[in-house]
């Protein structure tokens, strides 16, 4: 059996929440925006799937809640939707964002908006002061992530949400890796948006949200019916947000726990790593980041050979690194951070989960060490 430590790239569903889903496909399986008894139980499960993602997330109004199909999809629902004849049409984000939001301003750019990449600094953290100096009278929205997915450092988002505030600029935040991970209130963010997704904790893939303030105007990037306030059309898929209901509700419930623990374990993990491997370096907020990630770089390793000898021995984790038609690139989270290109790819991401242990850690960081060995600290 597995190790699994890349739960930043996906996690595995919770029983209870197959069991949701399973449940909401045979008995909740009629059309929401009907008026007969089918529709009206959909509605029902739809309404309190949406006010337990609510509750998760710190907002009063459940009605603010938008599901989607995940993460990207609510990334691009946000930024797309925010800007336009009449809104202005500058957008602010960061280097280090990931790339749902990154290829959206691309694309942005493509039609002719432009868009400011602000830098970040060795921890991967954006300068609430760098967002004071990029906005001008043209800027609709900036858009910083809560929690970065390679390195879980955690952004300002409070201190950039008053300048945004101050400024009339709508603020857009990824929270996908931070849900579940870290206590999330929307009023104390300040933020007006907030993407989610259900598959980053123990929620159904397919299946995600976007957080609306009430006043905020998106215009819809699709064309249909006036399903999710008419932001985002087409029936709704009830199981998936079911499942993504009860999925927001443990998360909710086990916060405390699972985040306390899974810190100690991270940290078992890099101080094994540390004391056995010479020139190992963690990258990221170790102190005030994510409970869970931990982004080392082994020099003299390149992370994907790492990572598939890894999977040799029955350990699962991810790279820093994207892989295109066999070639690849390095991290552009480590880039921006000012990593080297040399660093970046010898570098891999642990992201633990709740259903780690101790021993599997010990385990994970034997390897690591067998397999790296003194000789990978070449400089």
């Amino acid at each position: 059996m597995s190790i699994y430590l890349d739960h930043n790239a996906t996690t595995a569903p919770d029983r209870e929440v197959v069991a949701a889903v399973a449940w909401a496909m045979a008995q909740a399986w009629g059309n929401p925006s009907t008026l007969y008894r089918d529709g009206r139980e959909a509605r029902a499960t739809l309404d309190a799937a949406r006010a337990r993602v609510a509750s998760l997330i710190g907002a009063s109004d459940p009605s603010e809640v938008v599901f989607t199909s995940g993460g990207t999809e609510s990334d691009h629902l946000a930024l797309t939707g925010s800007l336009g004849p009449g809104r202005g049409d500058h957008l602010i984000t960061a280097m280090a964002e990931h790339k749902a939001v990154l290829r959206t301003c691309a694309q942005l750019e493509q039609r002719g908006l432009r868009v400011t990449y602000l830098p970040v600094d060795g921890l991967g953290r954006v300068d609430p002061d760098a967002v004071r100096r990029a906005i001008t009278p043209r800027t609709a929205l900036c858009s910083v992530m809560l929690a970065n997915n390679e390195v879980g450092t955690v952004n300002p988002l409070p201190e950039i949400a008053s300048i945004c505030r101050e400024r009339r600029v709508t603020l857009h935040c990824d929270a996908v890796q931070a849900l579940g991970r870290l206590p999330v209130d929307v009023a104390a963010l300040g933020v007006d948006l907030l993407s989610l997704s259900g598959h980053k904790l123990h929620g159904p893939r397919g299946v995600g949200a976007l957080w609306m303030r009430r006043g905020t105007v998106l215009q819809s990037v699709l064309a249909g019916g006036s399903q999710e306030r008419g932001v985002r059309p087409g029936s709704e898929n009830v199981p998936g947000a079911h499942g993504l209901g009860v999925a927001a509700e443990l998360a909710r419930q086990r916060l405390a726990e699972t985040t306390a623990r899974v810190r100690s374990l991270r940290d078992r993990l890099w101080d094994q790593l540390r004391a056995a491997v010479p020139g190992a370096r963690a990258h990221g907020d170790l102190e005030r980041g994510l409970c869970n990630v931990l982004n080392v770089s082994f020099p003299g390793r390149e992370a994907e050979e790492l990572v598939l000898s890894l999977d040799e021995e029955g350990i699962e984790v991810g790279t820093g690194s994207a892989c295109t038609t066999g070639q690849t690139t390095p991290s552009h989270v480590l880039l921006a951070m000012g990593v080297s290109p040399d660093e970046a790819r010898c570098s891999i991401r642990f992201s633990l989960g709740q259903g780690n242990s101790p021993s599997e850690i010990d385990e994970v960081a034997a390897v690591v060490s067998r397999l790296v060995g003194r000789s990978a600290c070449r400089s």
